[in-house]
């Protein structure tokens, strides 16, 4: 840290914003106020699995926290959980997320790491990977850790427990995830780890395993989940809701523009910190997409795919978008110009959709794979690649 970093509570007003979870928010003050006292830097972590090979919005709610700690002077680390994505952790889900291949892992990695500088400063951070130390643990090591929480307390996690009361499977093999990713904070001794609300029980069990080796317990907090174009879940890849940040720019664009007002409210304090302005929302999802692809790509490439937006985007100049052979309504969502399956059949139905000028009222004709115009009402534009 530097003599020019503010006090303590100063830094708190900022990193308490948009916080969900905090444990606990005393260790946390009296943490920051030794580092500005003995100008000595926290140490903070967060883990990202690379499951799929593109960081999304999502991701950024949490890497934007990482940033702000970064700007007050602390150490960050973006800890690549490669050997924990071999399990897949079921959080959120009903059912088992398959493991993925070491090569996947690999690809999927590289290109988060190379995403990630779009929001943390480059020189300020460290990427690590929980391979370093979770390859090297024996069985004997591994008894030991499972030997320091038991059965009833997993159950506590919520997905575990509902999977459990209504019969469905959990396999030995996943109560290993939570350990594991408490033992990354015993090998790295951090201060303070960050995560997304719905990873606040292994962030803890990451706390308790910490004080079993007579460590002091690193602080958790958690921030909001983003929810995706769906309206419904949680921004993921593999439920197809999600929006790259190194999507193409005019994509990326049209997508925002595609959520319901709803869900632009949520996005605006999420995403830009700040509330939407509710008189004139089209003006104010305009706003939104116009800063988030200034963000990710530039302010010049912003200002431009907002003028074409604005133009009508011209046919011979649309974004193009690739989609999964399927029914119309399915086509339309996944495209982005609906939030939601039942607001693409809406649509539909209401004669607000041309495939190549026809109008279809039809929401389960099937597209089979093929070039298409898209047109979905007056604005959204887009050139169909069907797959």
């Amino acid at each position: 840290m530097t003599e020019q970093v503010p006090p303590a509570q100063e830094q708190l007003s900022t990193l308490l914003e948009g916080i969900v979870d905090l444990n606990t928010r005393e260790e946390l003050a009296e943490r920051l106020e030794a580092a500005h006292q003995g100008q000595q830097p926290l140490e903070i972590k967060a883990g990202f699995d690379p499951t799929a090979p593109d960081i999304h919005l999502g991701h950024t709610v949490l890497m934007e926290k990482m940033a702000q700690f970064q700007r007050f002077g602390h150490r960050v680390t973006f800890l690549v959980g490669d050997y924990t994505a071999r399990i897949g952790d079921p959080t959120g889900r009903n059912a088992l997320r398959p493991p993925l291949t070491p090569e996947q892992i690999a690809d999927n990695a590289r290109t988060y790491t190379d995403q990630a500088f779009k929001v943390l400063d480059r020189e300020a951070t460290k990427i690590r990977w929980n391979s370093e130390w979770l390859s090297k643990l024996g069985f004997d090591d591994v008894i030991r850790i499972a030997s320091m929480y038991n059965v009833g307390r997993m159950l506590e996690r919520r997905d575990f427990k509902e999977r459990f009361e209504s019969g469905k499977q959990i396999a030995l093999h996943e109560f290993l995830y939570p350990l594991m990713q408490g033992y990354d904070s015993v090998a790295m001794r951090c201060d303070l780890e960050l995560g997304g609300h719905d990873q606040i029980f292994n962030l803890n069990v990451g706390r308790h395993l910490m004080a079993r080796y007579d460590l002091r317990p690193q602080i958790v907090m958690t921030v909001e989940l983003l929810v995706g174009l769906d309206g419904v879940e949680k921004m993921s890849k593999s439920k197809g809701n999600a929006i790259g940040i190194s999507e193409p720019p005019r994509e990326m664009f049209g997508k925002i523009m595609s959520i319901s007002d709803e869900l632009m409210v949520a996005w605006y304090p999420a995403l830009l910190g700040q509330k939407a302005e509710l008189s004139e929302p089209n003006a104010s999802k305009q706003q939104l997409a116009e800063r988030l692809v200034a963000r990710f790509h530039s302010p010049s490439i912003a200002a431009e795919v907002l003028a074409w937006w604005r133009a009508g985007r011209p046919v011979d100049d649309m974004a193009e978008v690739r989609v999964a052979c399927g029914p119309l309504f399915q086509i339309v969502r996944d495209a982005g110009a609906a939030a939601s399956g039942s607001e693409a059949r809406r649509k539909i139905e209401q004669g607000g959709v041309r495939v190549s000028g026809e109008r279809i009222v039809d929401p389960s004709r099937v597209l089979e794979a093929g070039r298409y115009e898209l047109d979905v009402g007056k604005k959204f534009r887009v050139l169909l690649l069907v797959e």
